[in-house]
């Protein structure tokens, strides 16, 4: 077999500048000649920079400029443009990202506004062809009359793109029955930073050999990973977890030939760090019609992970799980109350079990003959049966609002992501999340919440980081590095599904050791050799530290409020901001309903309190129209602030 030399690994040097490939191109040219060339929005402006500095994570990067293409053509041609002026790029999907990989000093390609088409649907084959920018939900939308969809479904399935999707490989509460994105991807059309256009897919031996005879940059870039994984193909073996959620690092075993030597699985996951996705053909599956669920309540988090194993046997469709906090935080914000009432008081954590039949009938059989089961668990977990399907939709509510709910509680400081998707063997979860929380309290984040796809041992969390102090920050990597050896120790992945970004990629030698990391690194090289495709993730990273959207700089301007929302920990009352908060809450309600107690009705009673509190114009607009159109009348007959009666 003829060899070839494999490419240098992209690498780290000291110097920001060569960590970026060499200094930044005049900006000026680059954005004259992406204006004449791209079909597209170019934008070059403050305000669009600062919209795509950052995404879901803890850090923040202003972009050199944001390209939106009309077409895969225009896609391609500010790839070329980009080149041609040695110009970093960063596709982008929903920015979603949690991990940071949607942030970076590069020319941003968006193609979720354009590029959202559904290309074609093989009902019979169950696959469809389709463009970066489509939304998950909309391309479901779509699928839904031949009974067919995509089968990951991310908490974010309403604003998620698959570009993004295949970017990070991603999975969701689905997964469980369906895979993660890899396995649902069949092929690829891509473009390299150098300009090369390829189709990737499943490569069988004879394929191979018809691609390396035909030579050029396509010959080049097969055998070089070909000899990727022949240098390499041992340790991929014995170091990649063999768990459901290992989406930590380049899928390299997608390159190994028991696995069918498919170079479009291997770029799944890869984070934009490698080429642009110009269009994907999906494997798609059967939408369940009817499903029925069993929510079980647990003393303490340790024992629903206790008790995964056992549920699995049962063989759901999903398997979450979550913590009392999820649902007390929740309640804090008033945020699902139908669903929570119906919750049995007392227990600690929760999970939510859903099976899938042909009709309501089957599913609900399924249901019970678990909930029968169930009552068997030394555990001895309280059992509610959902079989409703607006109750199900209730309860998958406040699992897909646990992100956001945990983010912001009242009376708590902030939860940030970083160590929020880490995933081990679903036998080991019980002893991973025990351990975990005992994590938290050593650091003093006990106030951090728990959930995620337990059935596939991906854990979620929201951490209560200092991330703006020198000492905060140095608890946040030494937690870091402690919680990244704990779920190594148990054979588990750093990330689950959210991928590494600058969030975890510094890790990754404590979960591959160098050999492996050498390998992704020439991975990389193979296809983008000039580390010009959203440097700093994966291979050669940023550290966790570096680029934080706060840090020890971070100084916000202290603005005074007007409202105040004492009853949800807002302002203080006694604080001027609270004061004027009050004065607003009255203007509103005597705008709606007057005041009983003086015997005023609304539109005598708005006018005697809009002389009271001195309140800008627009403010008072906005009571009105919180007011609705009733209190929009009253304003106009009682005037602005300021302002002589119309």
């Amino acid at each position: 077999m003829a060899r070839t030399e494999l490419p240098a690994p992209v690498v780290r040097p000291g110097s920001e500048k060569d960590r970026r490939g060499g200094p930044p191109p005049p900006l000026h040219g680059l954005q004259r000649d992406l204006e004449a060339r791209v079909d597209g929005e170019v934008r070059f402006d403050a305000g669009s920079r600062g919209a795509y500095s950052t995404d879901a994570s803890n850090y923040r990067q202003v972009p050199l400029g944001v390209v939106v293409p009309r077409t895969v053509e225009a896609a391609t041609e500010a790839m070329l443009v980009c080149r041609d002026h040695g110009a970093v790029v960063l596709p982008r999907g929903g920015g979603t990202s949690l991990g940071g990989q949607g942030t970076n000093a590069a020319v941003v390609i968006d193609c979720s506004k354009y590029l959202t088409a559904l290309l074609s649907v093989d009902p019979v084959e169950r696959t469809c062809w389709v463009e970066p920018g489509i939304v998950l939900d909309d391309l479901n939308e779509q699928l839904a009359p031949h009974g067919l969809g995509f089968g990951p479904r991310p908490a974010t399935h309403n604003h998620c793109t698959l570009g993004g999707m295949i970017g990070d490989n991603s999975c969701g509460s689905t997964a469980q029955r369906t895979g993660k994105t890899v396995d649902n991807v069949l092929a690829l059309e891509v473009m390299l930073p150098d300009g090369t256009h390829l189709e990737l897919a499943e490569t069988p031996p004879e394929d191979l050999q018809r691609i390396l005879a035909h030579g050029g940059r396509p010959a080049e870039i097969h055998r070089q990973l070909r000899d990727l994984v022949t240098l390499y193909g041992d340790g991929i073996r014995s170091q990649f977890p063999r768990i459901p959620r290992r989406v930590s690092g380049y899928n390299l075993d997608s390159l190994l030939p028991e696995f069918g030597f498919n170079p479009a699985r291997a770029l799944v996951g890869t984070e934009g760090t490698c080429v642009l996705v110009l269009r994907a053909k999906l494997q798609l599956m059967p939408v369940v019609p009817a499903t029925a669920a069993v929510l079980l309540g647990y003393a303490d988090l340790g024992s629903s992970g206790d008790d995964v194993p056992t549920v699995l046997e049962h063989a759901p469709v999903a398997l979450e799980g979550f913590d009392q906090r999820i649902i007390s935080y929740q309640g804090a914000k008033h945020l699902n109350s139908a669903a929570i009432e119906r919750f049995p008081e007392g227990p600690e954590a929760w999970l939510l079990v859903q099976f899938g039949a042909d009709t309501a009938a089957a599913a609900r059989r399924k249901a019970a003959g678990f909930a029968d089961a169930a009552r068997h668990f030394d555990t001895g977990p309280t059992i509610s049966m959902y079989d409703d399907e607006a109750q199900q939709e209730q309860l998958w509510q406040i699992r897909e609002a646990a992100l956001g709910t945990a983010a912001h509680v009242p009376g708590l400081p902030t939860m940030w992501p970083g160590w929020e998707d880490s995933a081990v063997p679903p036998d080991r979860l019980g002893e991973y999340l025990r351990g975990l929380r005992g994590l938290y309290e050593e650091f003093g984040y006990g106030d951090a919440s728990i959930y995620g796809h337990f059935g596939q041992g991906c854990v979620h969390s929201r951490i209560p980081f200092d991330l703006t102090s020198e000492e905060g920050i140095a608890a946040f990597r030494a937690f870091m590095d402690r919680a990244a050896r704990f779920v190594v120790s148990l054979g588990g992945s750093l990330s689950g599904e959210h991928g590494d970004g600058q969030a975890r990629a510094e890790l990754l030698p404590l979960m591959y050791g160098p050999d492996l990391i050498t390998a992704f690194a020439r991975f990389k090289a193979v296809f983008d050799p000039g580390n010009r495709m959203n440097p700093g993730m994966m291979a050669a990273p940023y550290r966790i530290d570096e680029n934080l959207r706060l840090g020890t700089g971070y100084q916000p301007r202290q603005l005074e409020t007007h409202f105040s929302y004492p009853d949800d920990g807002g302002i203080e009352q006694g604080q001027a901001g609270g004061r004027q908060g009050l004065h607003l809450a009255e203007l509103l309600a005597a705008a709606l309903h007057g005041d009983e107690a003086a015997g005023m009705a609304p539109e005598d009673a708005y006018g005697q309190r809009l002389r009271a509190p001195r309140l800008g114009p627009v403010i008072v607009l906005g009571v009105a129209a919180a007011a609705g159109t009733a209190g929009l009348r009253r304003l106009l007959r009682g005037g602005l602030p300021g302002r002589t009666r119309a």
